[in-house]
């Protein structure tokens, strides 16, 4: 019989508050695509950084190859062959591209290491720049970094953890047919995600957790997206309600905003026109790195140079104010990054709440210069169980949740707020089928009670669902907007490469 390339037997993690992983037993065999299945907080991120070195175990044994070893740090698994790439990347912002990667590569010299990430994002379709300092980057790209630095270790097991959560249907499509490669040549493949039609076309086995335990083993291809939501949460995804909407008037109106970058390697904006109305979602979709991040910015008033008059709320121009005085204004923003921007990592969930609610009526903070805590983590209290968050109570710290979990808690901070505009970034990246129904649902519930939303994302399924209108960002320009009832998934991609101009006449009596 094979050997498998990886067997666990009895793993146990427990953390104050909470086990992560109890008892989990998983084999792997040589060239399989295995998945691991479960809701945000199920134990499947603590199970792959066991395996990769970076925790250590309470209980239980690891084999390699049928032999067992203690994988101490992340360089001894990448010396028995195990290569991973993580749903939070391991990236210094203040490098390049090429000496993140050379970190782990020690053997080569810097040279060597830039000319074969040339090479694989060549072989890969991964196209990413080695001389790009990571803090230019935007999340879809680092995650390109990540897949490419992965794959140049000529890994026998792979542990993907949601790599394709900010990935174009495009760019999944390249990605599955290199892990299908590895595969026939005999590398094994953890494969963690969401996406429950991408585990049944990629994967032949799954564990599934829930609650740290495994509570199944199948071959996904012969499941439903209904029977792996079942096995994953007990239950199927509530179908969303939509109903049909009527659009007010304008929140927010971009007019003829240009705007250069401001590092070498960002994206000039180039004659932006955009315009939000109370009770509608507005989409844009768009490969990664195409002008989202700076779009975005000067949105929120992070980048403030936008010339005078080219973004109105409402009658007043706002295109020099900085978030907090548009947050007076209603609007809220839900960045995609959501450690270090949506929240810092080291303060406690009722702490976090601060970075965009000190000013609310409905939520006083302060009194004579003093936080009122307890009032602080009542709210954030009641935010955790409306939102489903998994966390050890309000004074969690924000880097002790999953990555599912704290997305949900941020988008709850920001639609608890009331707001008359909600700019959402990957509103669902990395959140488990459950919790996006949620999100998704949340967002229309807003729309239906008239606020203006506007949805960025790379996840052309969740644009569909949600938005009433969508436009395509490419190279710094934005599209016209077609209406729902008139776009499909054929047209926005071949608009992702910018080829909207000659459709433009056909759709331009859409654009509301």
């Amino acid at each position: 019989m094979t050997v498998p390339r990886l067997q666990l037997t009895g793993i146990t993690k427990a953390y104050p508050g909470v086990i992560a992983n109890s008892d989990v037993s998983l084999t792997v065999m040589p060239g399989e695509i295995h998945a691991v299945l479960g809701e945000n907080g199920a134990g499947k991120s603590t199970l792959m950084k066991i395996i990769y070195g970076s925790v250590k175990p309470d209980a239980g044994e690891v084999r390699i190859n049928g032999q067992e070893i203690v994988i101490r740090n992340p360089k001894e698994a990448r010396a028995n062959g195990i290569s991973m790439v993580f749903q939070h990347f391991n990236l210094f912002d203040t490098m390049t591209v090429a000496e993140n990667v050379w970190l782990g590569l020690t053997r080569s010299s810097l040279e060597q290491v830039t000319a074969a990430i040339v090479g694989k994002a060549t072989e890969y379709g991964l196209d990413i720049d080695p001389a790009r300092p990571v803090h230019t980057l935007s999340v879809g790209e680092m995650q390109r970094v990540e897949i490419i630095r992965a794959l140049l270790t000529r890994p026998e097991l792979l542990i993907l953890d949601e790599p394709t959560s900010v990935l174009t249907p495009q760019a999944v499509e390249k990605l599955f047919v290199v892990l299908k490669k590895l595969s026939s040549e005999g590398c094994s493949i953890l494969y963690i995600s969401h996406k429950l039609h991408e585990i049944r076309e990629l994967c032949t086995a799954c564990t599934v957790l829930r609650g740290g335990k495994v509570t199944g083993v199948c071959n996904p291809q012969e499941e439903s997206n209904a029977s792996l939501s079942r096995l994953m949460i007990g239950a199927e995804p509530p179908l969303l309600e939509r109903a049909a909407n009527v659009a007010g008037a304008a929140v927010m109106h971009v007019k003829g905003l240009s705007l250069e970058r401001e590092d070498q390697f960002g994206v000039d904006l180039h004659d932006i026109h955009l315009h939000v109305r109370c009770g509608e979602v507005v989409g844009i979709a768009g490969v990664s790195g195409n002008g989202q991040k700076e779009l975005l910015y000067a949105l929120s008033g992070e980048d403030c140079r936008s010339p005078r008059g080219s973004i109105h709320m409402g009658a007043v121009d706002v295109s020099h104010m900085h978030p907090g005085r548009r947050r007076k204004m209603g609007l809220h923003f839900v960045p995609e990054e959501r450690l270090g921007r949506g929240a810092v990592p080291t303060l406690s969930l009722a702490h976090n709440l601060l970075l965009t609610r000190t000013e609310s009526i409905s939520m006083p903070r302060f009194a004579g210069g003093w936080i009122r805590v307890r009032q602080l983590e009542a709210h954030a209290a009641r935010l955790i169980k409306e939102y489903k968050v998994k966390a050890n109570g309000p004074t969690a710290a924000a880097r002790s949740l999953s990555g599912g979990n704290l997305q949900k808690f941020i988008v709850g901070r920001e639609i608890d707020a009331n707001p008359k505009l909600l700019i959402v970034s990957q509103p669902t990246w990395g959140v488990d089928v459950g919790a996006a129904a949620q999100i998704r649902g949340e967002i229309l519930a807003l729309r239906d009670a008239g606020c203006a939303v506007l949805v960025v994302s790379e996840e052309l399924d969740e644009l569909f669902e949600v938005c009433d209108r969508l436009h395509v960002i490419a190279r710094g320009k934005l599209s016209p907007s077609v209406p729902l009832a008139e776009a499909t998934v054929e047209k926005i991609g071949e608009w992702m490469s910018g080829l909207w101009e000659e459709d433009a006449a056909e759709v331009q009596h859409g654009a509301a």
